[in-house]
């Protein structure tokens, strides 16, 4: 098969990352037999230092033209610590997103055996947790009317919801919830915000469509708390924007380390898979990052873009050989000897190719 994937590095720690899943999928293409066209495009920082634009025209067709889209970071100091900036790295995020229609991200939550000691909570707590949250991603607060009034002394920011943007993203999580166990949790706070109400009332009515789903409605204040008490009572979550960017990176910690968790966005004109940590520019440039996530995310890309289930099954196997052989990068290097990012996507491309 031959596959043409958008590769947008990004800022920070993202070149790193995505070098390591260029050499897992190029690996996986040669074992294979595909064939896999890269397109590399400029974003973020990245793109407005180039061109003065965090997603450029050229960028945006780029991944048009491609399967799917394969992603890093986004963010640099220099914009976060400049409040009067007017173009942020962050604006080409949102930008990629609307333009592209990548309207539901989907993040898994899910723990490894071999690292179940590292996350934070307890092992009764977390043990065979497997839950995926629904995010959507292109209305709510983050794209509704904002602004100053009173001389710059009030500001405001819009949250609005059509019923049409829930019901498609509330279709995705029936889906899942079919084709999983059946489970699907609606996030929301309908005791207090209008939008809220539309959600559930939304998806209250489409139930009926599907008897065999069992449907609970929550406040995002009370998931936020039962999410690290018991989160594998839950199997699918859907929810908004902002809310959803909140509860994700709460869920990260289930795992171990945020440096764990791939995810992806879907839309009606193509897919992208990204990883959910940030540019994390610290580490930029270190050789330390953590780069399973960008791999398990082009897992989730050979899998849900591409339809080849075996490819993804290899690269989740080998990450979880690494895990299990210590073979990891500092952040999860606790007890044995940390290696390099470029050599953990090494060892992943040479355990594809060794693999019967």
């Amino acid at each position: 098969m031959k596959l043409t994937i958008a590769l947008l590095a990004g800022d920070g720690i993202g070149p790193e990352v995505i070098d390591q899943a260029v050499k897992v999928s190029n690996a996986i293409a040669t074992k294979f037999n595909h064939q896999i066209d890269w397109k590399p495009a400029l974003t973020g920082a990245a793109a407005i230092d180039a061109l003065g634009d965090p997603y450029p025209e050229e960028t945006h067709a780029i991944c048009l033209a491609a399967d799917a889209v394969l992603f890093g970071a986004i963010g640099d100091p220099k914009y976060d610590n400049n409040p009067s900036a007017t173009v942020r790295p962050e604006q080409g995020l949102l930008k990629m997103r609307q333009q592209l229609g990548l309207f539901a991200n989907v993040r898994p939550t899910f723990t490894f055996p071999s690292l179940i000691e590292k996350s934070p909570l307890k092992r009764e707590r977390i043990e065979g947790t497997d839950l995926v949250f629904l995010r959507e991603l292109t209305g709510g607060i983050y794209f509704g009317e904002r602004g100053r009034k009173d001389q710059g002394e009030t500001a405001f920011d819009t949250c609005t919801y059509t019923r049409a943007e829930v019901q498609r993203l509330a279709k995705k999580g029936f889906e899942m919830a079919m084709s999983r166990s059946k489970k699907l949790c609606c996030v929301d706070k309908a005791n207090v915000l209008e939008t809220s109400r539309l959600w559930r009332e939304t998806v209250q009515a489409m139930e009926k469509e599907y008897p065999e789903v069992q449907v609970s409605y929550e406040f995002v204040d009370a998931v936020a708390m039962r999410l690290v008490q018991w989160p594998n009572e839950y199997d699918v979550l859907i929810t908004e924007n902002l809310f959803g960017d909140i509860l994700t990176d709460e869920a990260s910690v289930i795992s171990g380390s945020m440096g764990l968790m791939p995810s992806a966005s879907i839309g009606a004109k193509t897919s992208l898979f990204e990883p959910i940590h940030g540019s994390y520019p610290q580490a930029a440039g270190k050789d330390i990052a953590n780069p399973l996530a960008t791999v398990l995310s082009a897992a989730m890309m050979f899998e849900d873009a591409f339809g080849l289930k075996e490819e993804a099954a290899l690269i989740r196997k080998v990450v979880n050989d690494s895990l299990a052989a210590g073979f990891v990068t500092e952040d999860l290097a606790e007890g044995v000897s940390p290696k390099k990012t470029s050599a953990v996507g090494d060892w992943l491309a040479e355990k594809i190719r060794e693999a019967s």
